[in-house]
C-alpha cells in the first residue's frame, strides 16, 4: 500500500452540496449551492482525489443529480470516484464514459453479485464495493433498509472479483463527527485482501494520523466531509498527514 488517499466527499442534494447526519435525509445540512465550485476549493488545497455522491440517486436507484456531477468532473482535474444509485450496467458505462475514474456500488453488491463481478471485470480498477454496516450489518437503500448480511460476509464475497476497493461507512458514525471507527475498518481490511477506504466520523487531523499508520493492514484511503466543511479538519494538512505517514 502507499500513501493514504484522501477523499474530499461532496455529497448532492437536489443540486446543493450537503452533509447528512447518520445517512438520514431529514438531517441535512447545506453547505453551498456550487459543487463543482467546491470541488475546485479542494482542488486548490492540493487534493488530487474526489469522492461524490448522488443522495437523491442512492434512494432513487438511479441518477437524479446528473448534472451537477457532470460539471464537477468536468472541472476537477484529479480522480473523481462516483456513488449514489449505480445499479445497472448502462449506468456504470455511461459514468466511465464521462469520465469518472472510480464507480461505487452499495445496494446491488447485496441484491446482484453477479452484476457487481460482471462490471469488476469488464473495468479493472474502476469498481469499488460499499460495504455499509449499522451495528456491523450491511444498510442499503441509502441506508434505508438493514439486512443480515454482516459487513465481513459481504466483503469476503468480492474477494475473487477484482474490485477495487472496498469503502467501509460506519453508518452510526457518519456526519457526526464522533471519530472514524478505525477498530472495525482495520478489522475488516485484515479480513480481505481487498484494500479499504474508511468512512464516516471523520473528526479531525487525528483520525487521519491514526488511519495512515494502518495503511500497512490494508486501509487505502479515508473519505472526510464535515470536518472540512464545518472547519475542524485543514484539508492541506490531512494531505500532508497522510503523505508522510
Amino acid at each position: 500500500m502507499g500513501a493514504l488517499i484522501v477523499f474530499p466527499a461532496i455529497d448532492l442534494k437536489g443540486g446543493q452540496v450537503v452533509r447528512l447526519a447518520e445517512g438520514d435525509m431529514d438531517r441535512a445540512t447545506v453547505y453551498g449551492d456550487d459543487p463543482a465550485a467546491q470541488a475546485m476549493l479542494f482542488a486548490d488545497a492540493g487534493a488530487g482525489h474526489l469522492h461524490v455522491v448522488d443522495l437523491d440517486g442512492a434512494f432513487a436507484g438511479a441518477s437524479v443529480n446528473g448534472d451537477a456531477v457532470r460539471e464537477v468532473v468536468r472541472r476537477f482535474p484529479g480522480h473523481v470516484q462516483l456513488g449514489g444509485g449505480i445499479r445497472t450496467r448502462a449506468s456504470v458505462e455511461g459514468w466511465f464514459d464521462l469520465g469518472v475514474a472510480r464507480v461505487v456500488i452499495g445496494t446491488a453488491a447485496l441484491d446482484d453479485p453477479d452484476f457487481v463481478r460482471g462490471v469488476a471485470r469488464d473495468f479493472p480498477g474502476g469498481i469499488v464495493v460499499a460495504v455499509d454496516a449499522k451495528d456491523g450489518m450491511v444498510a442499503t437503500k441509502g441506508w434505508a433498509d438493514v439486512s443480515t448480511t454482516t459487513a465481513t460476509d459481504l466483503a469476503r464475497r468480492f474477494e475473487d472479483a477484482g474490485v477495487a476497493a472496498l469503502l467501509f461507512t460506519d453508518v452510526g458514525r457518519d456526519g457526526l463527527l464522533k471519530g472514524c471507527n478505525v477498530e472495525a475498518t482495520v478489522d475488516l481490511a485484515r479480513a480481505v485482501s481487498i484494500p479499504v477506504i474508511a468512512s464516516g466520523g471523520v473528526a479531525g487531523i487525528a483520525d487521519i494520523h491514526v488511519l495512515a499508520l494502518h495503511a500497512k493492514d490494508g486501509i487505502e484511503g479515508v473519505i472526510t466531509g464535515r470536518a472540512l466543511y464545518d472547519g475542524r479538519l485543514d484539508l492541506a494538512a490531512a494531505l500532508n498527514v497522510a503523505a508522510a505517514a
